[in-house]
């Protein structure tokens, strides 16, 4: 679906940045006069406002800013050969002369657990020159994997500036922190925000990997944000082992319930780097944070499962334990937990099923994602997926759209749902069937994907004044 003929894929070092800072700026050769053209274009697209999901249609020239070989070689090498340009697409423009706030963008309105694994990504494009004073986007680095802002609303030292000359573009974790600069100019700034999502797990590097092992890199983050466990964990992951923290067995009990106790700091990065440290500390390591998974702070729960979600198969018989908690917070971390031991929790899946009968709507949110991640049994996994399609909840059933996609020709049974969903009155919930029926790519999914597409197709050049 994405080939890597041509493409520039990123290089080790290249990698170890996007691991540890979370962003990479990517330099295409385009032309000055492309992106001139491109933003002319852009300002007939906005005569009648923001053009939203239909940008791509609007301003067909965007294709080839996808398809150049520095961006198509970014996010393979970040998420694989096969990644998903997502449905949603927005075209931010930018005159305000007071600056955003820091913010992670949301998965379309709901929360949801966020994965240190880069399953996301996002481009964001400047198709204009964007100096400082035009207000371009800036990035927090190394805030990709904390849920809080650890730094204050005003800080900006540490901020790196997406600022450069037309076609810059920056390659983010779709968790960063980040924000819209003022605009001191008061002219037009565009800034185009695409995202992209991960469709099959990693099995091996798919970036030009030279070092089999991580090593150290330099980062100019500051010594409380480094998280070197963290960051070796997600290289190996990258090359396609499960499980890969390496086993560095703690005997001594003081430092294992000093790890403890360091989960239940305030300050994240230092509960997150105990959460680590206690998952590859073998069996006495795993059974602390199963019970602090079942922590009275939520936030301590939450934590732990990070921390779960790499430590192995030995994690997974008091994961699926935890399903039954009473607590939804519980159930939510340790199913987020269990879906990335994707194979590997295959057990859990008769649960999760059961508890799309009576869990509530966060719940399910979290079971028809983790579903998906581990795909087997396949029968029982569809059963499930086919299930959330005709759940009541908008976000379940385009969840369910997503988590097929992951799953390929195995999910062909739920093609007849995916027809039905695709005259669902969401829009995501449509464009994820579609995207479904792609990836399940039998001749029955391709049938009715290509009626889908032949009676909703949209014509870019049609408006009011030129109707035919």
């Amino acid at each position: 679906m994405n080939s890597t003929k041509n493409q520039k894929l990123l290089n080790d070092e290249q990698m170890r940045k996007f691991i540890t800072d979370g962003f990479l700026l990517l330099e295409t050769d385009f032309s000055s006069e492309f992106h001139q053209q491109l933003t002319k274009q852009l300002d007939m697209a906005y005569h009648d406002g923001n053009p939203g999901n239909n940008l791509l249609p609007k301003v067909p020239e965007l294709q080839r800013v996808f398809d150049h070989p520095v961006i198509t070689g970014g996010l393979t090498s970040v998420l694989g050969e096969n990644y998903m340009l997502h449905a949603h697409r927005h075209g931010h423009f930018n005159a305000a002369p007071k600056a955003g706030g820091w913010h992670k963008d949301s998965y379309w309105g709901y929360r949801r657990m966020r994965n240190h694994h880069p399953w996301w990504a996002m481009i964001m494009y400047f198709p204009q020159d964007t100096p400082i004073e035009l207000g371009p986007t800036g990035i927090m680095p190394g805030t990709q994997n904390y849920e809080s802002r650890i730094f204050p609303e005003d800080e900006t030292e540490e901020e790196i500036l997406a600022s450069g000359k037309a076609g810059t573009f920056a390659l983010i974790h779709y968790d960063i922190w980040h924000r819209a600069n003022a605009n001191q100019l008061g002219k037009s700034r565009y800034m185009l925000k695409f995202e992209f999502m991960r469709t099959e797990v990693p099995v091996a590097p798919t970036w030009d990997n030279q070092e089999v092992e991580w090593k150290k890199t330099d980062t100019s983050l500051a010594p409380l944000l480094q998280q070197e466990v963290m960051w070796e964990e997600t290289w190996n992951w990258l090359t396609g082992k499960l499980g890969s923290i390496a086993n560095t067995t703690i005997e001594n009990e003081g430092r294992i319930q000093e790890l403890a106790n360091l989960i239940e700091d305030d300050f994240e990065p230092n509960a997150l780097r105990a959460s680590y440290e206690l998952a590859r500390s073998g069996k006495r390591g795993v059974d602390t944070l199963l019970m602090q998974l079942h922590h009275e702070n939520v936030a301590v729960s939450r934590i732990a499962s990070y921390g779960l979600s790499v430590s192995g198969k030995d994690s997974i018989p008091g994961l699926v334990k935890a399903l039954e908690s009473s607590r939804p917070e519980t159930v939510i971390h340790a199913a987020f937990a269990l879906g990335e031991h994707r194979h590997l929790a295959r057990e859990a899946v008769p649960e999760l099923n059961r508890l799309l009968e009576h869990a509530s709507v966060h719940e399910r949110r979290t079971i028809v994602e983790s579903l998906g991640m581990i795909k087997a049994p396949e029968e029982e996994v569809v059963i499930g997926l086919i299930k959330c399609l005709q759940d009541q909840d908008t976000q379940v059933r385009f969840m369910a759209g997503l988590s097929l996609c992951r799953l390929g020709a195995t999910a062909e049974k739920a093609v007849p749902e995916l027809e039905i969903a695709l005259d669902d009155d969401n829009r995501y919930v449509r464009a994820h069937a579609a995207e479904a029926l792609r990836y399940i790519g039998t001749e029955q999914a391709k049938d009715v994907l290509l009626k889908y597409l032949f009676n909703t197709r949209w014509c870019a050049s049609t408006t009011a004044e030129s109707t035919f």
